[in-house]
């Protein structure tokens, strides 16, 4: 398979772009971009591979982008991934089913995990075109679960869990004071049914057959779509080029132990073809999947061996910012902080590399 270098269409419009920008591609840390740094413009489709357009939106944050992907399903369209649930990202659909999208329905929404920026305007979208929502049936009920859990304050259970890992009274007068389901605002109203994908299906679009391969770690059921024949591979967050996949430990299930899910999810992807075009959920595309899931598992092993040298003397959660973070973490960040540290501990706890001990509500972590 080879990226198409020459304009294009989509039913009745041109594509937004007119042509596509040379091939020439560009090799960065031992992976290779094959449209190098270039990115498509906001809103605007790209024929990245034959019957796959890449597409981006805004997220309002530091990570400033998502990429989706709309593969031509024929007499249709399937949809992975939607983008956040705000204005701008709407505008950016409507512009899209209006033109470029006009001349066929969208047959199904695919997402690939529950996060609000892969999960936001689905139900927005299928309530829209009639589409069914198609998800792995743990991440659309925990997505049900999080638009359900609304309240004015966080549960005095929610408190305790971040006054164990040591959050200051500040800290955790604060978080009192917000209100509690942020999620529920990020996303729009849900389709009340969906249709399940689970390991080993094989979704077949457009005369493409995609397999589903599950990853967990970021999220308990994350898809990634897999085409073999044609080397291609719809990653989601579970593989990313030039960041990190958030890897945390939720006060939903407090011994939870993420970061073992990931690095098993690691040794499960090295399976898959080196060679695949991976289109992944932030970054650009590349190929290069084993060099880059060897960097991951690295990345984190180091985190993990300074951890356990940190944690010689008892230290608590929010004492181990400082050896996994580069960088200060504010209020703003401290949650994620948090979910983080407690999953780098939790995995060297599970594996006999540390110990716990509660005193006065506050959980202590020294290496074993």
């Amino acid at each position: 398979m080879t990226t198409a270098t020459t304009a294009g269409s989509i039913g009745d419009a041109s594509l937004a772009d007119h042509a596509f920008p040379p091939d020439e591609g560009e090799e960065r840390r031992g992976l290779f971009y094959p449209l190098g740094r270039w990115v498509p413009a906001t809103g605007k489709l790209h024929e990245i591979a034959p019957g796959v357009f890449w597409l981006r939106m805004p997220l309002p944050m530091s990570l400033d982008h998502i990429n989706l992907w709309v593969l031509d399903d024929g007499d249709g369209w399937a949809i992975v991934d939607t983008g956040l649930n705000t204005e701008e990202s709407k505008s950016a659909w409507r512009d899209l089913l209006a033109g470029p999208l006009a001349g066929k329905p969208i047959r199904r929404v695919i997402v690939t995990h529950y996060h609000p920026d892969h999960l936001g305007l689905a139900g927005w979208l299928t309530h829209k075109s009639g589409a069914p929502l198609v998800m792995a049936r743990t991440e659309y009920l925990m997505a049900r679960m999080l638009t359900l859990d609304i309240a004015d304050a966080p549960p005095e259970q929610v408190v305790d869990f971040y006054r164990a890992a040591g959050w200051p009274d500040a800290s955790l007068d604060a978080f009192r004071g917000r209100g509690w389901g942020r999620f529920a605002l990020a996303v729009s109203r849900l389709p009340s049914s969906f249709l399940r994908m689970a390991e080993g299906d094989v979704l077949r679009i457009g005369g493409r057959a995609w397999r589903v391969v599950v990853g967990r770690g970021h999220t308990p059921e994350h898809v990634c779509l897999v085409a073999d024949e044609d080397g291609l591979m719809i990653a989601g967050d579970q593989v990313l080029p030039r960041i990190t996949s958030n890897v945390s430990v939720y006060s939903t299930e407090p011994e939870a132990d993420p970061l073992g899910d990931w690095l098993a999810s690691i040794e499960k992807l090295r399976s898959l073809d080196h060679g695949l075009y991976v289109f992944p959920a932030h970054n650009e595309p590349f190929r290069g999947l084993h060099a880059r899931l060897n960097q991951l598992e690295a990345d984190h092993h180091r985190k993990l061996d300074a951890l356990e040298i940190f944690i010689a003397e008892p230290k608590r959660v929010f004492d181990c910012f400082e050896v996994l973070f580069r960088r200060a973490i504010g209020e703003g960040d401290m949650m994620a902080a948090t979910g983080e540290a407690l999953a780098h501990l939790h995995y060297l706890e599970r594996r006999g590399r540390a110990v716990r001990e509660r005193t006065g509500g506050v959980d202590w972590f020294r290496a074993a």
